[in-house]
C-alpha cells in the first residue's frame, strides 16, 4: 500500500508537468488566430512590451506571458523589426516571431494558377523571393507538418488552394504551406468538408488529374466521367498528366513512348485504378467535377488542337479521333506532329513537375 501511495504521490505531479507541456506547445505550435490575414504594423522605436501587447490586443497571439517567454529563450526580444507585415490565419506563435524579426515587410502578391504542381509553386515562390525552392519542397514531404495540418497524405500537394496570396519576403516555407492549406479548409467548408469529415483522398486525386486534362471549364464533369467510367470496367487510365508527373526529373517537355513503359506509383498507363496522389492543386470546379462527374458512356477523349477535346465510346471512334486530329495535317496546319504532341501538353497543363 505505502508503495502504490508513493508511485502516486510521484506520478501525480509528473503527469500534471506532462499536461502543462502539452498546452504550451500547442500555444507555441498550434493555436493560430482565425478569421481573414491581418496587417501588423510595428512603428519605429517601438519596444517589444508595446509590439507583445498589441498582438495579444489584435488575438494575434494566445499568451503575451508566454510569447515573451519564447522570444527570450530565443534571444530576439531587440530584434524585432519597424514595417509592415501580413499575419495569415492560423499563424502559429513560432511564426509569427520569426517573420516580425526577419523585417521581410514588403508585401508581395503571388498568384497560384490552378493545376500547378506543389515543384512548380515552389519554383514560382522562390522567383518572387516569398521563400527557397528546396526548403518548400522539403516542407510540402516534412510528416511532422502534414500531422499538424492533419494531412493524410504523403504531401501537401492537391492541399496548396490555388488562389493570389500576400505574403511577406523570405518567411518561411512551412508558413507559406499553412496559408495555402487553410484556404483550401475553407472553400472545402462551402462544400461541406471539413477537418473531422475532410474531403475524400480519391476525389482530390481525381480532381487533380481533371484539372490537368484540360483547361476548358465545360468540360471537366465530362472528363470526370470518362475516369469513372473507366474505373469502373477496371481500365486503365493511361493519363498523361499522371505519367508526367511521376518522371519530372527526367521530363522535358515532350512525352516519349519510353516514359508510357515506366513504371512508376502514378504512370497510369502501368498501373491500375488512380495514382498513389495528387498530381496538381485543383480549383473548387474541377473537385465539383469529381464530386459530380457527368453520366455518360464516353471511354476515350483526344484534344482537338483548340483547347477542348472529342470524346468517343469506342476504341476505334477514338483511333479515328487520333487519326483526326493529331495525324492529319489539314488540322495540324503545317505542323509536325511532334510539336503539336508537345503543344498539347502545354495545353493541358500537364508540365512536368
Amino acid at each position: 500500500m505505502k508503495k502504490n501511495l508513493f508511485i502516486f504521490g510521484i506520478g501525480a505531479p509528473a503527469l500534471a508537468l506532462l499536461m502543462v507541456m502539452i498546452r504550451i506547445s500547442y500555444l507555441i505550435f498550434f493555436w493560430g488566430s482565425s478569421g481573414s490575414e491581418l496587417n501588423f504594423t510595428i512603428r519605429p522605436g517601438e519596444t517589444f512590451s508595446q509590439i507583445n501587447y498589441r498582438l495579444s490586443k489584435q488575438n494575434l497571439i494566445s499568451s503575451s506571458q508566454l510569447f515573451h517567454r519564447l522570444c527570450q529563450s530565443k534571444e530576439i526580444l531587440t530584434k524585432f523589426k519597424s514595417g509592415d507585415y501580413i499575419i495569415q490565419p492560423g499563424t502559429n506563435m513560432l511564426d509569427i516571431a520569426t517573420i516580425l524579426t526577419s523585417g521581410s515587410s514588403l508585401t508581395i502578391r503571388v498568384t497560384i494558377p490552378e493545376g500547378q504542381n506543389l515543384y512548380q509553386i515552389a519554383k514560382q515562390l522562390e522567383k518572387k523571393g516569398i521563400t527557397q525552392k528546396q526548403e518548400f519542397i522539403t516542407a510540402s514531404f516534412d510528416q511532422k507538418l502534414l500531422r499538424q495540418l492533419r494531412i493524410d497524405s504523403h504531401s501537401v500537394e492537391g492541399h496548396l488552394y490555388p488562389e493570389t496570396y500576400n505574403f511577406s519576403k523570405n518567411v518561411p516555407a512551412s508558413y507559406v504551406i499553412k496559408s495555402m492549406v487553410a484556404q483550401f479548409r475553407r472553400e472545402m467548408d462551402s462544400l461541406g468538408y471539413s477537418i473531422e469529415n475532410p474531403l475524400p483522398h480519391h476525389i482530390l486525386i481525381l480532381a487533380s488529374i481533371v484539372e490537368k486534362e484540360t483547361g476548358a471549364g465545360h468540360e471537366r464533369p465530362r472528363i470526370a466521367g470518362v475516369f469513372h467510367n473507366r474505373l469502373k470496367r477496371k481500365m486503365r487510365l493511361q493519363s498523361d498528366p499522371t505519367t508526367i508527373y511521376g518522371i519530372y526529373q527526367e521530363y522535358k517537355g515532350n512525352l516519349k513512348k519510353r516514359h508510357l513503359k515506366m513504371r512508376t506509383p502514378y504512370n497510369t498507363y502501368q498501373i491500375s485504378g488512380l495514382p498513389k496522389g495528387p498530381i496538381s492543386n485543383p480549383g473548387l470546379e474541377a473537385i465539383r467535377a469529381a464530386l459530380e462527374p457527368e453520366r455518360h458512356s464516353f471511354l476515350y477523349f483526344v484534344s482537338r488542337n483548340d483547347g477542348t477535346h472529342l470524346f468517343t465510346r469506342t476504341y476505334k471512334e477514338h483511333l479515328q479521333g487520333v487519326d483526326k486530329f493529331q495525324k492529319r495535317r489539314k488540322y495540324r496546319k503545317g505542323r509536325s506532329w511532334r510539336d503539336l504532341k508537345k503543344k498539347k501538353l502545354k495545353v493541358n497543363r500537364s508540365e512536368g513537375r
